[in-house]
């Protein structure tokens, strides 16, 4: 039996409470995303975080957490400091006791996304098993949503691929298993690139099908479709890569993208590509267009 804290924090108060937690005997810190929020790595070699975070806590039973808790209780930068108690955890359960909390998610029609330990709802859909994880996507957030759901509706048997901010590596084991049969992997996090090897050997795909580079080392393909989930600003930095990444009539896909962006990207884009009618979720936006002859 163990002793667990959930406390909610904002991004720039984690490090502090982390050593007051550690110096009260704390055994273990994990975190979690509060609010299903996608977190981007903009600096080589930085570790991102959730604006809004919680930080699940564990003590040995013996642990008296009495005067812990009254402190939290008291400090204002604990936003959850009127609902935090102790959860009393068992051995066995104590590792993975946030599992609970994820669930199968379909995509489109035959696309679905769902935690490795359980079964799939639809055995005979493209069934990608994926956990969560430290600033990698799980598909359950808009920017990927919208990606994913395009690449369903999409044609991409026997394309090649370029997922241009791998991640999860989610998109890119997505195209292989919806039928692509060449997939370049692309993130400047060398922790992103072993994410999407251990997760695309997890799913099966073979070796020779994904590939994953660091920026400076991507090949110079001619690919079929390109997807970026990334951010304004390298969307536009790197657009004349991109264009030259993707072949005569070829797909680009970009997310990460709020809506008051729209106007820029799409004036970027328009010298390359015959951009069309942006999809909007929950203020996030996915821009789609095809490589002008």
């Amino acid at each position: 039996m163990w002793q667990q804290l959930k406390i909610q924090l904002h991004s720039e108060d984690t490090s502090y409470f982390e050593q007051i937690l550690f110096d009260s005997d704390a055994i273990s810190i994990s975190y979690l995303d509060a609010e299903d929020q996608p977190v981007f790595q903009e600096e080589p070699g930085s570790t991102p975080l959730w604006d809004n975070t919680f930080l699940l806590c564990l003590f040995n039973t013996k642990t008296d957490l009495g005067s812990l808790l009254n402190k939290l209780r008291c400090n204002t930068k604990v936003l959850n400091n009127k609902s935090l108690n102790i959860e009393l955890i068992e051995d066995q359960d104590w590792e993975r006791s946030w599992m609970k909390d994820f669930e199968p998610i379909q995509f489109g029609e035959k696309l679905w996304i769902c935690p490795s330990w359980l079964s799939p709802p639809e055995p005979n859909a493209v069934n990608i098993k994926l956990d969560p994880g430290l600033a990698f996507g799980t598909g359950n957030h808009a920017t990927t949503s919208l990606c994913l759901r395009w690449l369903d509706q999409a044609d991409v048997r026997g394309s090649e691929v370029i997922d241009y901010g791998c991640g999860s590596g989610v998109l890119s084991i997505a195209s292989a298993l919806l039928g692509a049969v060449k997939v370049h992997s692309v993130d400047n996090d060398p922790q992103a690139i072993s994410a999407t090897i251990d997760n695309s050997r997890r799913n099966k795909v073979p070796g020779d099908v994904l590939t994953t580079y660091l920026p400076e080392a991507v090949p110079p393909v001619h690919a079929d479709i390109l997807i970026a989930n990334i951010l304004e600003r390298p969307l536009i930095d790197l657009s004349e890569k991109f264009a030259e990444l993707v072949k005569k009539g070829g797909y680009i896909t970009l997310s990460g993208l709020l809506e008051e962006q729209i106007p820029s990207l799409l004036s970027c884009y328009d010298r390359w590509f015959d951009m069309g009618a942006p999809q909007v979720e929950q203020g996030w936006v996915l821009l789609c267009g095809t490589r002008k002859s």
